[in-house]
This record gives C-alpha cells, sequence and structure tokens, in this order.
C-alpha cells in the first residue's frame, strides 16, 4: 500500500475531520467514533509538526491560538439592526397591517405570503466574515455600526466553521448569528466558580458575552459555546453605500454574485444548492455551507400558523438545553424584504415576538434610593434574591414617587417581580395578605442622600431630581458613564475606582480625568505603580475616539448612542453643534423636539461650554471625519442605481461622487429611483428601470450631472 505524501494526507485529515464536525455539531447526527476522531486528530498534529509550513489556518489543531493582548474595535460591513417587539398575537396582527400598508397592492399577493419563524436565542450575535470560503474575521455585534474583533475565539467555537463547504466560494460574504451558551455548561461553569472561590455568572448571556471577550481562545474553547447561523450577506457590490439601502441589496446580491457562489458540482461533502429566493432557502443553505441552524424553525402559511408556533414553544421551551426569550418572524420572500427594507433601528420585515416575562414572588428586605448621572433619584427595592427568566434578581426598580405610592410597598412585603422587556426588574404587585403588621410605609426623602442639597420635582414630570451640578452621585455616574464601551470606553475605570477618585477630589468632571499622572492615582487605595499607569494609557487612548462617542459620553439627557451618531453625522464639529439653532437640531431626521430641546439647551449652559473647550484643549475627538461645506449640493435628494461596469470609473469610485454631491446610491431598483447609471453588460435592473420609465445615464452624463471634469475624477 503506498503512503500519501504528507501534504496530501493533511489534506484528506482536514476533510475528515471537518466532516466529521459537521456531523456532530450541525446535522447532530455523529459518524466517527471518538476514539477515531482523536486518532485521525493526533495523526495530523504530528504531521503539522514534523512540516509546520503545511499548517494551513482552517486546519482544525488550529481553533485554539496565543492569548491576545486586547480586542480592537472594527466597523461592520453592513450595520447589524435590533429588532422592533410585539410582546402579543395582537402587536403581531399589528406588525403586519403596517408592512402592508407600506407596499401597494400590486406588490404582493396576501395569499401568497408566507412567514419563517425561528425561535430567538438568549445570545450575542456575531457578524462572520469569509474570504474565499476562509474564515478571516469574526466580530461582536456592539453598537451595530461598529463592534469587537474576536476572531481567535470564534474560531474555537466547534460549529462554527473554519471554511466554507463550498468548492467556488464567493470572494467575500458575511454569516450572522448567535453565539449561546447551553445550560448544562452554563451549570458546569458556575459549579467550577463557585468550588474556586470566583464570583458566579448571572445568567448564560453574560456567561457569554464575557466568554467571547476572553483574551485566551483556550478558556472560549473550554466553555463549550455553541452557534447558530440566521442569515448571510454577499459583500463588495453595496459594501460603500450607507444607511438602510445596504441591507435592502440582499436580494441584489445574491442575483448579481450567487450563480458564481451556488452552481457548484454535486459530491458526497459539497451539494448542489439553488439560488436562494427565500430566508427559508437561506436557512437551509448556510446548512448545507456549514453551519448550525436552529433545528426548531418552522415555515407557516399564515398569521394564525404563526400564533401556534409561538403558543406551542411558550411551554415546550422550558425543555431546550438552552435558553429562548421569543420567537423571531420574518417574512419569507427575500423580494419582499427587498421592498420593505429598514427604518432607522430596524427591519421592517422581521419582528420579535417576546413571551410574556416570567415573574416570581420574594421579599422586600430594604427600599433605598439611587442618584443616577442626570440627577434623578430612584426608588429601589432589595430583595431576597431570586431566579427569574434565567437570572438572578436582588434589586427591582420602583421607577419614581408615584409609582411607589400606587405599589404602597414597604419592607417586609412580599411582592411579585418580573423582568419588564426581559431586561430590567420592576416590582409587578404586592400580596397585602401576607404584609407584616410592624411593616411602614415608605416615604420619598426630600433631601439628597449623596450631597444632602433639596429634591425637587418639576410639576408635569414624574421623576424627583438633584439638581446640584456638583453632586458626587451625579459626578460619579457621569464619570462611569464617559468611560463605558459605547461612549470612550476606558477599560480599568471600574466603578470603586471612580467613587475613589471623586472621594478623594481627584476629579471634578470628565476633563480631569485626561490631567491625571500616575503618580496620582498611586495615592488611592491598592492602586499600584503598573495598574496606575495602565489607566493613565487607557484614558490616554480614548482621545482617538470619535467624535459621535465622545457627544455619546457628555451624558446629554435624551441622546442615546444611536442619537448621537444621527447628530454626530449632522453637525461634524461640536462647535457647529454648539451653535446650532432649535429649528436645525429639529429638521434632522430622527431626533424629535425633546432630545433636540435637550440638546440645544445643553450648549446654553456656561459650565458646559468650558467642559466642551476643556476636552478640545485635551486632545479629544470634536470633529468627524469629513466636513460638510454648506454649499448647494448638486444631487441633494436624487436617489441612483448602478448597474453593470463603467468604461472608466470603478463602483466604489461613483459611489463616493454621488454622495459627495448629496445623492443617494441604493442596490435596487424602485419607483423611488431618479436615475440608473448604465455600464456594459447591464443586467436585470435595467430591465426593471425601463418598465418603470427611469432616466438612464451613461458614465459621461453622470460625470456631467455631476458637474466633475473626467480628468479630474479619474485623477482622485
Amino acid at each position: 500500500m503506498l503512503i500519501p505524501p504528507p501534504a496530501q494526507r493533511i489534506q484528506e485529515l482536514k476533510a475528515l475531520l471537518q466532516q466529521a464536525s459537521y456531523d456532530y455539531y450541525v446535522l447532530d447526527a455523529p459518524k466517527l467514533p471518538d476514539a477515531v476522531y482523536d486518532q485521525l486528530y493526533r495523526e495530523l498534529q504530528d504531521l503539522e509538526a514534523a512540516d509546520p509550513a503545511l499548517i494551513t489556518p482552517d486546519s482544525p489543531t488550529q481553533r485554539v491560538g496565543a492569548p491576545a493582548s486586547r480586542f480592537h474595535s472594527v466597523q461592520h460591513n453592513l450595520p447589524l439592526y435590533s429588532l422592533d417587539n410585539a410582546f402579543n398575537l395582537q402587536e403581531l396582527s399589528d406588525w403586519q397591517d403596517r408592512w402592508r400598508r407600506i407596499l401597494a397592492p400590486e406588490q404582493f399577493d396576501p395569499d401568497q405570503v408566507n412567514y419563517v419563524c425561528e425561535l430567538k436565542i438568549d445570545g450575542n450575535a456575531l457578524a462572520l466574515t469569509y474570504e474565499n470560503g476562509l474564515l478571516v474575521r469574526g466580530a461582536t455585534r456592539g453598537d451595530g455600526l461598529t463592534g469587537e474583533e474576536i476572531t481567535q475565539n470564534v474560531r474555537a467555537i466547534r460549529s462554527i466553521p473554519l471554511r466554507l463547504k463550498l468548492e467556488n466560494p464567493p470572494p467575500a460574504v458575511e454569516i450572522r448569528g448567535e453565539a449561546f451558551l447551553g445550560l448544562d455548561p452554563f451549570r458546569q461553569i458556575n459549579q467550577e466558580r463557585q468550588q474556586a472561590g470566583e464570583s458566579l455568572f448571572a445568567n448564560p448571556r453574560n456567561a457569554t458575552a464575557g466568554t467571547l471577550r476572553q483574551l485566551d481562545s483556550r478558556v472560549v474553547a473550554k466553555r463549550q459555546l455553541d452557534f447558530f447561523a440566521y442569515t448571510l450577506h454577499l459583500e463588495g457590490i453595496s459594501a460603500e453605500i450607507p444607511g438602510a439601502e445596504t441591507q435592502n441589496a440582499q436580494v441584489e446580491q445574491l442575483q448579481d454574485l450567487g450563480e458564481s457562489m451556488l452552481s457548484l458540482p454535486a459530491s458526497d461533502h459539497k451539494p448542489q444548492i439553488a439560488l436562494p429566493q427565500s430566508q427559508w432557502e437561506s436557512l437551509e443553505f448556510l446548512q448545507a455551507i456549514g453551519f448550525r441552524v436552529n433545528p426548531h424553525r418552522q415555515l407557516c402559511n399564515s398569521l394564525q400558523q404563526v400564533g401556534d408556533y409561538y403558543e406551542h414553544w411558550a411551554t415546550a421551551r422550558r425543555d431546550l438545553p438552552y435558553l429562548t426569550d421569543g420567537v423571531v418572524v420574518k417574512l419569507n420572500a427575500l423580494a419582499l424584504q427587498n421592498q420593505l427594507g429598514f427604518t432607522q433601528k430596524a427591519p421592517r420585515w422581521a419582528i420579535a415576538l417576546k413571551y410574556a416575562a416570567e415573574e416570581a414572588p420574594t421579599v422586600v428586605e430594604q427600599i433605598s434610593v439611587n442618584v443616577g448621572r442626570t440627577g434623578a433619584v430612584t426608588p429601589l427595592a432589595e430583595l431576597r434574591p431570586v431566579q427569574l427568566a434565567g437570572t438572578t434578581v436582588s434589586r427591582a426598580t420602583l421607577h419614581n414617587a408615584d409609582r411607589l405610592r400606587e405599589l404602597d410597598i414597604r419592607v417586609g412585603d412580599t411582592v411579585i417581580v418580573r423582568k419588564a422587556g426581559e431586561i430590567i426588574p420592576e416590582v409587578l404587585r404586592v400580596l397585602l395578605e401576607l404584609r407584616p403588621e410592624s411593616a411602614q410605609p415608605f416615604e420619598m426623602p426630600q433631601h439628597c442622600p449623596e450631597c444632602a442639597q433639596p429634591l425637587f420635582r418639576e410639576p408635569d414630570e414624574a421623576v424627583t431630581r438633584c439638581v446640584n451640578a456638583s453632586c458626587p452621585a451625579i459626578l460619579r455616574r457621569s464619570i462611569q458613564h464617559w468611560a463605558s464601551r459605547e461612549a470612550l470606553d476606558i477599560r480599568g475605570m471600574g466603578e470603586r475606582w471612580v467613587e475613589q477618585f471623586v472621594e478623594r477630589g481627584l476629579i471634578s468632571s470628565v476633563a480631569d480625568l485626561y490631567d491625571l499622572t500616575a503618580e496620582q492615582l498611586q495615592s488611592v487605595d491598592r492602586m499600584g505603580e503598573k495598574s496606575a499607569q495602565k489607566l493613565v494609557e487607557a484614558i490616554a487612548q480614548s482621545k482617538v475616539q470619535p467624535w459621535a462617542r465622545v457627544l455619546y459620553g457628555l451624558g446629554i439627557r435624551h441622546v442615546g448612542s444611536v442619537n448621537a451618531q444621527t447628530l454626530a453625522r449632522q453637525f461634524w464639529k461640536a462647535e457647529q453643534l454648539a451653535v446650532a439653532e432649535l429649528e436645525a437640531i429639529e429638521q434632522v431626521f430622527g431626533i424629535g423636539k425633546e432630545i433636540a430641546q435637550s440638546v440645544h439647551d445643553w450648549f446654553r449652559v456656561p459650565a458646559n461650554q468650558r467642559l466642551v473647550e476643556r476636552l478640545q484643549q485635551s486632545g479629544l475627538q470634536l470633529e468627524g471625519a469629513a466636513a460638510e461645506s454648506g454649499e448647494p449640493k448638486p444631487l441633494a435628494g436624487k436617489s441612483f442605481v448602478i448597474t453593470g461596469t463603467l468604461p472608466n470609473l470603478s463602483r466604489d469610485k461613483a459611489n463616493a461622487l454621488i454622495q459627495q454631491a448629496g445623492g443617494k446610491v441604493t442596490s435596487s431598483v424602485s419607483a423611488k429611483t431618479h436615475y440608473l447609471v448604465v455600464g456594459a453588460e447591464a443586467g436585470s435592473k435595467l430591465t426593471k428601470a425601463e418598465a418603470l420609465g427611469i432616466a438612464q445615464l451613461s458614465e459621461a452624463e453622470l460625470l456631467a450631472l455631476l458637474q466633475v471634469n473626467p480628468e479630474e475624477a479619474l485623477e482622485n
């Protein structure tokens, strides 16, 4: 018997082991005995050790690598949007009514519409990039626009293939899905942590998030994270198109690039697959190329069937080996998804149908108040710890004085708690029949528990506030918010350090952080020389965070991270926003009157103006990467689609020129399209544009419309 050369044998072993992993993790139908798998794995290790030049990134031996020093932020190729929520079948029906009103009657046949239902996994979203079939990047969701690059940890998740099962993979494809931790591994992890005297994870979702951020991928491999894929995007055509239109391009991308990706020769390991035209077919495709998809997905031909699926899993989910908090409902046809598109925050063609929050009884052991960064004083119920929706709950919000009075809650009461929106624990009701005779009513304090200054409540507001800008509690919360991951992301700036910095008078505003020295920090209890130096460096590194994050970090009331990004795109310099009239802020799409008023008022306060000046002097980014000239844009309000190959301009260059001139580029032709830019070998977009009577432009006509000299356009 001839012995194959090492390179050939390594390829054989990799194929055998990858197929074994696919059978085990994706199909849940293992064929290779564990002992045989281990024997083949050791043989592969030995061959690679003998000739390291033969080691490739897709080898099963390369799932775990050396510890990383830190994670880096990366921008997503396409935004990861969240889903709108429905909490009952009536709200689901209302969603259906909304999307139907958006479409013209001739755009869909109600009798032909169907839905895909998938269990909503309680984990962490990941975006996986494959180039030529090889896994090259894994990133967390982050804020939806940017996440953290955690490729080495992603490689350690056994149900994520290192190489796609495709003979002719596309240049780039992005797979999205949910990383999660099963209940058995979760219990085992907490048992080990308890034996080691470490704090326990509150729930599998938190354990998953903590695991994904481990710098040592060996920890990730040990904890047995799992992954369900739920969608794919082909990259390249729409990577430079901003906004929701990039997501609308899914069907067009599949049509433009899908033939090369999906026209595969039939074989035992890589079957021929038809071009997906629906979410259901996309899930089948994902499974065929190596991914695990949720086995309990269901294709429903009516909203009634969706309701039946939802009600079945309301109880059946308790028998699952992982947590699920609802059902994701998607329109099945990709063509309908494409027509409906996205709002600023979520797809119109999908919704998360959440299960009612779980409820549990417990006892109120104490009632306290918390002062937030805006001065809001929130009463809190300190509870006897209780398990609720997979988490340990020991505190619950009482919202405000009105809610406190409505509940008439007292220390010693037995109460029913639930998770509002599955996130924030709250007291639902008091079981008055179990109230102790000694229980006394609780009154909101008249003075701030932190600074002893009088508290105020506006006549038209439910919230009681401390208005002392020097209040230590407000300052602490402001610093913590500034250092948070979505804001300036200052690693190591924990709550206990902030408390000591404020208590010792080292900082009285966020601007003071940038004046701190390592010598000053070493005066803080348990802050050693190395820790002090690392924190000073982390504070210095935060200066490179973009203007949108700085704006969010300022903690302006009502301004969340998404609103901050919206405002930063419109007002690309802090000084522009500082002098903007109220009407100008209100006109920004997505910014309501309340937000605009809050921003306008904040920048009119002298102390806030001085804060912005100090931050600028400290070197923080208070302007965006590109300036808006304020001059009239020749293509403002115009929508463009590009098809075919242009004679001189690349598609990216044409996109950039149109956007610089105020135009918008989309990937699909619709009645709202103003111009179709036509190049060689134009496809179905041209046919559709002709049917709709949309104006067509050559490259030369586009440049004329842009008022750009052709030679200058090509040089630039």
